[in-house]
């Protein structure tokens, strides 16, 4: 069901920067406190590297034991042979790279990797490729060993599937979601002009086994959402979908739905605290959320790749992002409690895709890429820290000033 076709552009030209005072204030303020880790080098532990080589967008997994992590990525922006990690005690060290199936190698997508488990109670590990058409990896002895990337269906997509959801009270029922530019989403398809963006989902009624074809849920040539990132509230009836804004004209979007995905409210604007691209949330032990993601300001020009960032921005803008905040936060659209820069993006905005682990302790265990040396080819890091930990940071930190509408930097 496509719920809107076209959604009007506000261009926001004004440039301002941020202001910081040293006096945190309440999460329902417009001063957010501003908490910056990167320079907590003994929070950050070193996941792969290799001279001149591009490694970047990791997905990851918790296994059950609550200590093995399971970690994929290419070796190429977007693209390329997928690489292999396991970290068995919780993400302190990681294993060399392991073994994978041949046609890992051909891998022409970022991966997503996802647990899931059929009506049976069997548990399984599913890895996606995208573009056309999408294809799947499967693993049923706890990632030990793989299937060969196999084709789901006469389909493709970008960054497939982005983030996926168990259908509540119908076991082994799955919902993921991904979406395309048109070049895609069948074999042959080309991008139209000027460009749609089109969100999909798709289900699974077998484990993960199977997927339908997919559904368009939104569509639009005016703002361009994509790389879903779905969050499920606390008590469990309503979803969240956080939705980046590839034209880079508006803030990020979000989306709810009440009915496991039947339908979706029409997209939102989020506020400027959450603003940038692939979300990836977990709650922490207290209930309130952590929500890792790029840093993206909002902007008329915008090129990737420019080894300058952008200045009069948010102070997380073109760095690894993160966001400490409620669901009611979510849904009331406020600015959360805390910003975080967890670490210095050394090239534009070429960093942070997930993933977001959270271990029985309540550490946080965050996993991605970025331009971490200057002149280098990025590589992979992990940070870890507790809310508690970032709590205590807060009583200390700078604070930005928002607007009151939260939608941006106050003049």
């Amino acid at each position: 069901m496509v719920i809107s076709k076209s959604v009007g552009l506000v261009m926001v030209i004004c440039l301002v920067i941020p202001s910081l005072e040293m006096k945190a204030q309440g999460s329902r303020s417009n001063v957010i406190p501003f908490i910056d880790l990167a320079h907590d080098y003994y929070r950050q532990i070193l996941v792969d590297r290799e001279a001149g080589q591009y490694l970047g967008h990791p997905s990851t997994c918790l296994l059950d034991d609550g200590r093995t992590i399971l970690t994929v990525y290419p070796k190429g922006h977007g693209k390329g042979g997928l690489v292999y990690k396991r970290s068995t005690d919780g993400g302190l060290t990681w294993s060399a790279r392991l073994p994978t199936p041949e046609s890992w190698l051909t891998s022409k997508e970022v991966p997503t990797l996802h647990r899931v488990t059929d009506a049976q109670g069997k548990k399984r590990f599913i890895l996606f490729s995208g573009l056309y058409p999408i294809r799947m990896s499967v693993s049923e002895d706890e990632g030990r060993s793989w299937s060969e990337l196999a084709p789901i269906g006469d389909f493709g997509g970008i960054v497939t599937m982005g983030c996926h959801f168990p259908v509540r009270n119908s076991p082994g029922y799955y919902v993921s979601l991904f979406h395309d530019d048109g070049r895609f989403i069948r074999e042959g398809s080309k991008r139209m002009d000027p460009t749609v963006m089109t969100l999909y989902q798709t289900e699974s009624k077998d484990g993960g086994l199977t997927w339908g074809q997919p559904e368009a849920i939104f569509s639009s040539s005016e703002i361009h959402l994509c790389e879903p990132g779905v969050i499920r509230s606390p008590d469990g009836k309503q979803l969240a979908v956080l939705l980046r804004e590839n034209r880079r004209k508006k803030n990020s979007h979000i989306i709810f739905s009440s009915d496991e995905g039947k339908t979706w409210t029409a997209p939102r604007e989020l506020p400027i605290t959450l603003t940038g691209d692939r979300h990836t949330g977990k709650y922490g032990p207290d209930g309130r959320l952590f929500i890792s993601f790029r840093g993206v300001t909002p902007t008329v020009e915008f090129k990737f790749q420019d080894s300058q960032k952008d200045v009069g921005k948010m102070p997380t803008n073109g760095d690894w992002a993160g966001w400490v905040g409620t669901w009611e936060d979510l849904v009331d659209g406020t600015p959360g409690e805390y910003v975080v820069r967890l670490m210095d993006n050394k090239k534009g905005y070429d960093t942070t895709y997930p993933g977001v682990e959270v271990l029985p302790d309540g550490t946080f265990v965050l996993v991605t890429y970025g331009h971490w040396t200057e002149h280098e080819e990025p590589y992979i890091m992990s940070v870890r820290f507790t809310l508690s930990e970032l709590d205590a940071k807060a009583a200390h930190a700078g604070t930005i000033r928002l607007r009151e509408d939260n939608k941006w930097l106050t003049e």
